[in-house]
């Protein structure tokens, strides 16, 4: 499946997941946009889905940094306990509207692809049509946290889980050229007391370790630093802000140098 006719080179821009890690990527569109990096395609897994569709439906950066930062795990529990989760899950579907102004992927201004993952098989998914804030929804529903999305009798999950960083998927849709946000995950290392600490920190140790692998699809990887910075640290959304431009400015000299780039040739 390809979204480009065989002509040019496709820049693809694949922003991976990490909740309140995730912020960072808003960081790294503010410095693309800035310096006018060309993108014609953004794929997008878990809260990356959020900022990347955002971001395709011409929604101004600014506006979109300035929603992240009221984030707080308030405004997203909503406990709701049943057999296969804890929330209901109805906050995060209003704060996904608030913030694609409620619109489709017919109204993207660049291309967009959203991931998700099928909970009763295992299977990937990639989207590039359909209810755009459900499957937003399904591809930030954490496992056990928020209930799967049903959608044409399948239930719909994190994106995250199968592609953290949704650089292949970037390239089995056409792209040609592939940035990458690696978002990471927050292995503390420090002495373990409970039973809880040393779950979570066995789904950071995993991730990484998918990190590493899924990288290896990209052309440029830009990974913020995001020191001590967890899923949960929404009261951190400045600093992870910060964090992302400040690995996307880094990136610069290798983004233009491998994509031809001259820092005048293009114009938004």
């Amino acid at each position: 499946m390809s979204l480009f006719k065989k002509e040019k080179r496709k820049i693809a821009l694949a922003l991976g997941g990490g909740s309140a890690r995730g912020i960072a990527n808003i960081g790294v569109l503010k410095v693309l946009e800035k310096e006018r990096i060309p993108i014609d395609l953004i794929v997008g897994s878990s809260i990356g889905s959020l900022v990347g569709a955002s971001y395709s439906l011409g929604v101004p950066i600014y506006r979109i940094e300035k929603a992240a930062l009221k984030f707080s795990w308030d405004k997203l529990a909503d406990f709701h306990i049943s057999r296969l989760s804890i929330l209901k899950g109805k906050k995060l579907e209003n704060m996904i509207a608030n913030f694609t102004d409620t619109k489709g992927f017919q109204d993207a201004q660049i291309p967009l692809a959203i991931t998700t993952t099928d909970i009763e098989t295992g299977e990937e998914r990639v989207h590039t049509k359909g209810n755009l804030q459900r499957l937003i929804k399904a591809s930030c529903s954490w496992p056990g946290i928020f209930p799967p999305v049903t959608i044409e009798g399948r239930k719909l999950t994190d994106g995250g889980i199968r592609n953290s960083i949704p650089a292949k998927m970037a390239k089995r849709l056409g792209a040609t050229k592939i940035i990458a946000v690696d978002i990471g995950f927050c292995v503390k290392k420090g002495r373990l007391n409970n039973i809880f600490q040393a779950f979570i920190q066995s789904i950071q140790i995993l991730g990484e370790e998918l990190d590493n692998y899924q990288s290896k699809h990209a052309d440029i990887v830009i990974k913020p630093k995001l020191h001590n910075i967890d899923q949960f640290a929404f009261h951190r959304s400045k600093q992870a802000i910060w964090d992302g431009e400040e690995a996307a400015r880094k990136a610069l000299p290798e983004i233009r140098k491998k994509l031809g780039l001259n820092p005048n040739s293009w114009k938004r």
